[in-house]
């Protein structure tokens, strides 16, 4: 029988050597490949929600490459987690570097999840070309994608700078090794995408919305997109910006509804990121295990022992500083963060016994305590790292006070006053009586807390450097901070962009040169 399977073997191998170099590549019978993958709108709209897909690890990089970054938040250090957890903790001190390990929040794999996205899309506009969808069926597939793209080309230009344009189907190794572009090529991209999409994308028309692209998101895209480039374009933003005020969307009356997952997608949401907590599909958030404090019992604050949150949370800490900066009164400080109490024992070892308010807190002798981020705590839960909370990117208090910065930038403070104190009022804060840069951006900072706007907002604005050096003086003199290198926060213009991923370069010498001062 050994005989018979050795002869057999030998004469498979003798004809596989007889045939064409085709043979050893012939795909699996179960491959689905996209020639034979898009015959209908039900695939179309699979293929569709496959490059939604991304965003999901888009928002997890930029809680610790943008929020963390950025003056609102740090991560509370544990000696246990010394070779766990470094090359993340890097991206807080300004300490990375294009050789920073590739863990899933590194900018190594925020972007490659971008141009993950990318190829999805691209996939999908070169199946377009084709007969099988009716002209409005297309332009429902082509105005969700084109705004993908340009969401994925924003967040890496804003991140990394010159990156290349892929915008065919990659069809061989070949086609994936560009040069870069030029900052300035980059925002034109994207805006020739918002354009082609913005007239054939929906008005959203009631609530909850569905969760996709709309209209108003794309102009949402567009406005900060003029905003961010070299060569600002305000009238075209304020433009976009005033069109969403003529839609339908409208502030909540209670700010800590906006984040209730009873209330996704509601008026006030401009586009978030879809999550389900389940058990099965693998759709679930976890931001609120993430910024939770590390505890000996889990089970107190979330209403789930789970067993990996000595490993994995306490990361997006709101600042002292962060915590002291709302105004007296301002109804967002605590649907925003609340304290954790509790005990130390041994080291680190923290056991929570109660969830306080920050508003006016202060601690009882002997008591230790860790600042949480509230928005999206919402227990019980059913699993550890298991949440169905979403998460906002555009919302429409987003949208007025970006109208109001841009106003201010064309010289018109007084049409920016109202929508200040419209954000303000729902606030419970008294109206301001001026508009000003700094009012603002003061006002954006506390409105979109947590949300991953601070660090991209402070460059924008041309603050990032001067606010995050002063964050390093002052985390550097608190006691205990000695671990802190003096190497650390050491913030310039060449700090505003990440370095592109050394692998990339490696992969790809066409990306050379690096950028500056990496």
């Amino acid at each position: 029988m050994k005989n018979l399977t050795r002869y057999i073997l030998l004469i498979v191998i003798a004809s596989m050597s007889s045939c064409s170099d085709n043979f050893l590549n012939l795909p699996p019978e179960t491959y689905l490949g996209s020639s034979s993958f898009f015959t209908d709108k039900a695939q179309f709209d699979q293929a569709l929600t496959a490059a939604y897909e991304p965003l999901r690890a888009v928002v997890h990089a930029s809680i610790y490459m943008d929020e963390m970054r950025s003056d609102n938040t740090f991560y509370t250090r544990y000696s246990a987690n010394r070779g766990f957890e470094t090359s993340t903790e890097s991206l807080a001190l300004f300490l990375d570097d294009e050789n920073s390990a590739a863990t899933p929040n590194s900018p190594g794999n925020l972007y490659q999840i971008n141009y993950i996205g990318i190829a999805r899309i691209n996939t999908i506009l070169a199946q377009l070309e084709s007969d099988i969808l009716s002209p409005e069926e297309k332009n429902e597939i082509l105005g969700q994608a084109l705004f993908l793209r340009a969401f994925y080309y924003y967040n890496l230009v804003q991140h990394f700078g010159e990156v290349p344009l892929q915008l065919e189907e990659l069809n061989s190794p070949e086609d994936a090794f560009k040069p870069r572009n030029s900052v300035d090529e980059v925002y034109m991209q994207i805006v020739e995408d918002l354009r082609t999409s913005i007239p054939i994308l929906p008005v959203v028309t009631s609530f909850p919305q569905s969760g996709r692209a709309s209209k108003g998101a794309a102009k949402m895209l567009l406005a900060y997109s003029y905003m961010s480039q070299p060569n600002k374009d305000y009238p075209g933003a304020e433009a976009e910006l005033r069109d969403i005020t003529s839609m339908n969307y409208s502030l909540l009356p209670n700010y800590a509804d906006v984040f209730d997952p009873r209330n996704k997608n509601n008026a006030e949401s401009i586009f978030e990121v879809q999550y389900l907590s389940d058990l099965s599909n693998g759709q679930q958030s976890d931001f609120a295990w993430i910024f939770a404090p590390k505890t000996t019992n889990p089970d107190f604050l979330m209403g789930f022992a789970g067993s990996g949150m000595n490993i994995f949370s306490g990361w997006n800490v709101p600042t002292q500083e962060m915590v002291d900066s709302y105004e007296s009164g301002d109804l967002r400080l605590p649907s925003s963060i609340a304290v954790v109490e509790g005990t130390i024992s041994g080291v680190e070892d923290f056991t929570a016994t109660a969830i306080k308010s920050p508003v006016g807190y202060s601690p009882d002798p002997g008591v230790t305590y860790f600042y949480m981020i509230n928005k999206y705590y919402h227990p019980p839960y059913i699993a550890e790292f298991n949440t169905p909370d979403n998460w906002p990117v555009f919302r429409y208090s987003n949208a007025l006070l970006l109208l109001a910065e841009c106003l201010i930038n064309e010289d018109k403070a007084d049409e920016a006053l109202p929508y200040l104190n419209m954000v303000r009022d729902r606030a419970g804060l008294p109206d301001a009586t001026s508009a000003t840069a700094d009012i603002v951006a003061n006002e954006m900072r506390h409105e979109l807390a947590f949300e991953n706007h601070r660090w991209t907002d402070l460059i924008r604005i041309g603050k990032a450097v001067e606010v995050c050096n002063a964050k390093g003086v002052r985390l550097k003199a608190i006691p205990g901070n000695g671990w802190i290198l003096p190497s650390a926060f050491n913030v310039n213009e060449d700090k505003l962009i990440y370095p592109i991923p050394s692998r990339e370069m490696q992969i790809n010498p066409l990306l050379a040169p690096q950028n500056n001062g990496y």
